[in-house]
This record gives C-alpha cells, structure tokens and sequence, in this order.
C-alpha cells in the first residue's frame, strides 16, 4: 500500500483560530440559540455553531481572545464551557456521563416523589390532607430536582432573554403559586363561590416527565455518536517506549515526535511513525476500508488507530496527539456533527422567536379566558395559559435537525465517508451528475502489468528470471510494474552481467552463458536490428489501441515477449459508475492523459462523457458550464490539479489517499478506494434529508395542533380543556419521537 496522505483540515486561517468547546447546560434549541447570540457577541468572536446534538459549541475567534474570556461570557447566563483539558474529547465523554447520571438521579427521585402527588390529585382531589401532603412532597420536585429550570430561566432573564427553561419555570412556577394560595387560603375563593383547585400533581408530573424526556434524549444523543466514539477508542491510553535501551510504559499523551515505540502482536499502533526495526503485518482497514492486512517492513510507515497482527517491530514517533491521522479524522467527524444544514440555519431563526412567541399566546389566552371566561373565567384563565407554556417546549423543533445530521454523519463513518459539514449531506441527494479525475480515483493510479506474451512458453520462467534481474537494476519508472509482478509470481532474479542502462530506451545485460539481452521500447530493439514475429506484432497491435504502454524482451536476434503496462481500472469502478447511471445521475470522466489513453478507460467503461489533456483549470471550467446547465454536479478527485475543480463543484469528494489539499478542499473525504462509497455517500444524502423533513413536519405538526388545543379552542364546542399534566407528557413525547425517528437511519441500508 502506498502511503495515506494526511487529512490536514484547517483549524486556523488568516488572522482567526477555530475551535471546538463541549458546552454545559443546555437543554433545547433555545438554549443553543442563547449560547451562539452570547458568543456572537463576545468581543473578537467572528461566528458561533452550537450543535445542539452534540452539546458542543464550534468559536471562530481572533487570537487576542482567551477561551476563558468564551467560557465566562457564558457562565453569566448559567452555561459552561469546558476549555482547560488536554483531551477535549475525552472531557466531552466524561461530561455527557456525568450529565446523562446527574438527569437519571433526579428523574428517578423526581418520579418517586411525583407518584404519591399524582395519586392524591387525580383520585383524591377533596381530601383535604392530601393537599398538605402534595405541597411537601412537590418542593423538592421543583425547587431542587427542576431547581436547573428555574436557575436558567433566571439567568436567561437577566440578559432579556429565554429559553425552554423559561417555558417550564413559567408554567410549573404559577401553577404551584396558585396552590400555594390556594392550601394557605381556601377560604379567597369559596367567599367567591369559586371551588379552590390546586396543581401540585400538574407541577410536578410536568417537571418529572420532561426530565425523562430529557434523560431519554441524552441517552439518544449518546447513541448518534458512537461512530465517533468507536474511533476514540482505537487510541491505546499508554504506550511502551524505548527509553536508553530500556522498555517503559508510558500515557499516549505523553508520547513526543522521536520516541522509539514497541508494538507487540494484537496492540493498536498508538501513533503515525516509520518503522525501525522488525516485521509484521497490519490491519489497515480502519484507514483504507480493505480486509486484507497489509506487510510493515523497515522504512514502512504505520498510522494511529491501526492493528498490529501477529508480529513485532520498533517504530519511530513522527506524528503525535492531534496531527495522527487518526486524530484528524476524529476532528473530521467532530467538526461535522456541529455544523448546521442550511435548513438547520432556518430552525434556529425560528427557536429564537419561539419562545417569546409562545409567551405572548400564553398571555392573550389567559386574558381571552378573562374577558370572556364566565363564572370560572380565572380558573380556565390559568390552566389554559399554563397548558400554553407547556405543551410549546421547543425541543422537537431543535431536535429536529440535529439528531438526522449526526445519524447521518454517524452512519457514513461505518461505511468510509467521512463528511466535513452537513451542507454537503443535505445537498448530495440533488447530485445528477458526477464528474470523476481518471487516474487515482477510477484507475489504480500506479502502473501495473496487464498482460504477457512469451515466444517460447516452455523457456518463460528462464527469461522471467533474467528479466526480473534486469529490470530491478533498472531507473524507469515502469521497471517497478514489471518487478512487481515477477515477483508475485515467486520468480527467483538469475545472474545478469555487464548491466548497462541505455538513457529513454531500456537497458542492456549478458546472462551467464554469455548471451547478451534487451528490455526497454520497440525503438530499441528497432536500433539493434531486433525481429518481431508476426504473432508478437498482432498481440503489440491490439495492446496498443487498448492505450497500454508495451515493453519488449529480447535476446540479440529475436524479440522473445511482450508486455503491456497501464493504469488499471479499480475493480469496483465499474459497479460503482453502473449503480450511478441506474438511478439517473450522468458521469464524467476528466482527465490530463492523451486521448488515446480516456478513450480506452471510457469504452470499458461505458463512459459516453469524458474529456482528456485538460489542465486544473479546464476541470474548472468543465464543472462551470455543466452547472450552467442546471446540473447540480459532484466531483471526486485525489490530486494537487483537482483542487480548483473540488472548489467549484456543489459536492466534492476527495479520495483518502488523495493529496492534502484536495482533501482540504473536499466536504466528503472517502477513506477507501473503492468508488462504491460515493453512491452509498448520496444515497446517505437522501436518507437523511428524508429523516429531517419527517422530523420537521412532526415537529411544526405537532406545535400547530397542540397550541390551540391548549389555549381552549375545544370548550366551547365539547367543554374539552387540555390537562397541563397531558400536555408536559405530549411535548416529552414529541422529543423522543424525533430523536429515534432519527435514529432509524442507524440501522438502514446504504
């Protein structure tokens, strides 16, 4: 295998550094949407993305900025940033744990203290012990198992601002004032023929089952990333280090560019080096996407996260903590599951408003109720402003995008596609058409034997060996090709003598009976006077019009066998081009090589477009006039002279063995080589899309009926009010539903 080319994203450009921080104490799109208004506006903070999902928060600031100066900006409006780590990955783990245990302790006690609540109120409502008995066993409930709520309603409102704490703070707050009164004088009201009701089971189921919701999102929100987990896991936490000349073990973290590290049989590689010293064979599947384990020798390069077999060998530290290539694939992922599909940027325009929106609906349905309530106009009044608050939480809405994105992205890191934003994931359904770079990413992208002919089949294994030594004394370039293959066939080199390079045409040796040979072009054995049977010229004549390069072997006398050198077609880019045709996305093929060469590629094919010689720019230029069209194109290329091109097209894709720039260029990094994974890419593409316009219409769905239901437009047609109770479990529900609607696409087929 040759070597994997390191993925080098930027994290800084011009005068700007871009970041990732794990955020604490969100908890609904309204909240992310106050932690990207705050940063916003932070001083030397050019863009904010918080993802919601993901409960992280990507800062692009300027230098002078301190993450600290981030992270106490937030935590004046009750968030956190975590900022002080060397492992912010492993921080952000701890912290969902951590958060994930705090939610399931205080649901469980919440629910256990709700219960008795419950029961008084729903069958016992005119005992007037149990009044007495609620109200002890709801304080905790709200005032220290929901104590966040109130907390970041507060803090919200210190800055003019609010969220979905706000919502359930407002609500479960009046509801429980107004029994509070209500248990302390019962008397206000009945002097007024009014019965005194109180809300302590309203107040504390609401806090209860929105705190299971939210213990049950976590725990969904968990299970998006565990593709990414997964790779985290591929790091070893300590190593074994030669230390003057002694084996020590040491943490990861503590490895520096230059360590000597020991890799024993069955142990992930740690970090990305050369090897030094022994021999085994690694599986690099993790990188490449291939079963087959791949042989380490001195001077080999190995990578992070990768498996050692059944051999041992000394390897020296070159890359370390975040340049691995491992590491940066993790970025990859993370930096993706917090960006925002265009229509996510839409949903957060709508969570911002939200809110207030509601608190206004909830204030004219209690002072509709009040005008024109009748003999209970205060009691409806309240409970149906209440039930507003309630039922309105955003968090559907907020979960809506998200939680599709990070499935998505999750489920395209299992199948090799890694995707650096989520614009590309929400536009590769619309691809219909595909434009592919020839060499590197259609065809191997190195030179290889495609065929041999020998005059005498009974002498071949003979001249294989001779030739094998010739050519492995050879400087050209196809020497290597023919090397290979000689090789593969267990051919033994024989003794070749009076070696002698002949510049641009071959090389010349005697074999040990004194004979003298040639290797090289048929200009060469033309100079030396060298026939060629009529058999060995048809096999030349039809090698030649399928563009492969021949290279003839010859005694003094008589050519002895031909063969034919190209750059084969990967095996699977035939399957992979058919499977895009099927579905009726026309491809291209571009490429810098004569057009002799594409015309053959493109008949095997079955190409109908291609286009051959053109420069960097033309590639350009070709995506330019196909968009033109109306053709929204995607384009996948692995090199320097692809870049341009992957700018302009609306998907690009680059190739993991691919160079650094073109891999920083492309939205979608392909970490195989099989050209399988760009239609399984847009299929993930349509998939997803499809999982957020269901998530998105359930979510507005679900708004538009429940708000007027609960602000009472029932009544006066059957006496139907909406119970506050109903409305926390609907709105809890509405949130599970989205997340594992989302989640489905875990377990779909690309």
């Amino acid at each position: 295998m040759g070597d994997v080319k390191q993925p080098t994203p930027k994290t800084q450009k011009e005068d700007t550094i871009t970041r990732s921080f794990p955020v604490t104490g969100m908890s609904c799109a309204a909240c992310a949407s106050s932690v990207e208004s705050i940063l916003g506006h932070t001083g030397g903070v050019r863009k904010a993305s918080v993802n919601f999902a993901n409960s992280s928060v990507l800062v692009e600031y300027a230098p002078s900025v301190q993450a600290n100066d981030l992270r106490q900006a937030l935590q004046a409006i009750g968030y956190d940033l975590i900022v002080d780590t060397k492992d912010p990955a492993e921080a952000q783990q701890q912290m969902q744990l951590q958060h994930y245990r705090e939610i399931k302790k205080r649901t469980l006690w919440a629910t256990i203290f709700t219960l008795p609540v419950f029961f008084i109120g729903m069958f016992f409502m005119d005992w007037e012990a149990g009044r007495w008995i609620s109200l002890v066993l709801t304080v905790p409930v709200l005032f220290w198992f929901g104590r966040s709520f109130f907390v970041h309603a507060f803090e919200q409102a210190k800055h003019g601002k609010a969220n979905m704490g706000t919502l359930v703070a407002l609500s479960t707050g009046i509801a429980f004032l107004f029994s509070f009164f209500n248990t302390l004088f019962p008397g206000f009201w009945r002097s007024q023929g009014i019965s005194p009701h109180v809300y302590y089971e309203a107040a504390a189921v609401i806090i209860t089952f929105i705190s299971l919701g939210k213990l049950l999102e976590e725990k969904a929100k968990s299970n998006t990333s565990s593709a990414l987990k997964k790779l985290i896991g591929l790091q070893p936490k300590n190593v074994k280090v030669i230390r003057e000349g002694e084996e020590v073990e040491m943490p990861l973290a503590s490895v520096q560019p230059g360590y000597t590290l020991v890799v024993r049989p069955g142990e992930k590689i740690p970090v990305d080096g050369t090897v030094t010293n022994g021999s085994s064979f690694v599986d690099e599947s993790m990188i490449t996407g291939e079963a087959v384990v791949v042989e380490k020798k001195e001077g080999q390069r190995v990578f992070a996260g990768t498996v050692n077999q059944k051999g041992s060998f000394h390897f020296n530290a070159e890359k370390v903590g975040g340049e691995t290539l491992l590491a940066q694939i993790i970025k990859r992922v993370q930096e993706a599951q917090g960006s925002k599909a265009p229509v996510q940027k839409l949903v957060d325009k709508i969570a911002g408003i939200f809110v207030p929106v509601v608190m206004a609906i909830s204030l004219l349905t209690f002072m509709t109720w009040m005008l024109a309530g009748g003999e209970n106009a205060f009691t409806h009044a309240l409970h149906t402003s209440i039930t507003v608050l309630v039922i309105a939480c955003p968090c559907a809405l907020g979960l809506a995008t998200p939680t599709a994105i990070m499935a998505g992205i999750g489920k395209g890191a299992e199948n090799n596609i890694l995707i650096k934003d989520a614009e590309s994931l929400e536009l590769g359904h619309k691809v219909n058409a595909v434009v592919l770079d020839k060499t590197g990413t259609i065809t191997q992208g190195r030179p290889a034997v495609t065929d041999m002919f020998w005059e005498d089949a009974a002498q071949a294994d003979t001249h294989k060996a001779l030739l094998l030594a010739m050519e492995a004394r050879s400087e050209h370039p196809l020497a290597e090709a023919v090397v290979r293959i000689l090789k593969k066939e267990g051919i033994a080199p024989s003794v070749s003598r009076q070696f002698k390079s002949l510049t641009g045409k071959g090389v010349q040796a005697t074999d040990a009976a004194g004979n003298v040979h040639y290797a090289g072009s048929q200009a060469l054995l033309a100079e030396q006077g060298i026939a060629l049977s009529h058999t060995l010229k048809e096999k030349v004549g039809n090698l030649r019009e399928e563009a492969k390069t021949v290279v003839f072997f010859s005694n003094a006398k008589n050519a002895l066998a031909v063969l034919a050198i190209a750059d084969q077609v990967k095996e699977t880019s035939r399957e992979a081009i058919e499977t895009l045709r099927s579905r009726g996305i026309e491809v291209h093929m571009l490429t810098g090589d004569n057009p002799q060469t594409a015309a053959a590629i493109a008949k095997q094919l079955g190409l109908v477009h291609f286009k051959a010689g053109v420069l960097p720019s033309e590639k350009a230029d070709y995506i330019k006039e196909l968009q033109a069209k109306g053709k929204v194109v995607a384009m996948a290329g692995d090199g320097i002279n692809d870049a341009e091109a992957l700018a302009r097209a609306d998907v690009s894709i680059a190739m993991g063995k691919g160079s650094d720039i073109a891999i920083d260029v492309a939205k979608i990094t392909l970490i195989t080589s099989d050209l399988r994974a760009i239609p399984k890419a847009l299929k993930l593409s349509g998939k997803t899309v499809r999982g957020i316009r269901q998530n998105l219409f359930w979510a507005f769905i679900y708004n538009l009926i429940g708000i007027p239901i609960a602000a009472g437009v029932l009544f006066p047609f059957n006496g139907f009010l909406l119970d506050p109770m109903i409305a926390g479990t609907a709105m809890a529900f509405s949130s599970v539903s989205v997340v594992a609607n989302s989640l489905r696409l875990k377990t779909s087929r690309l």
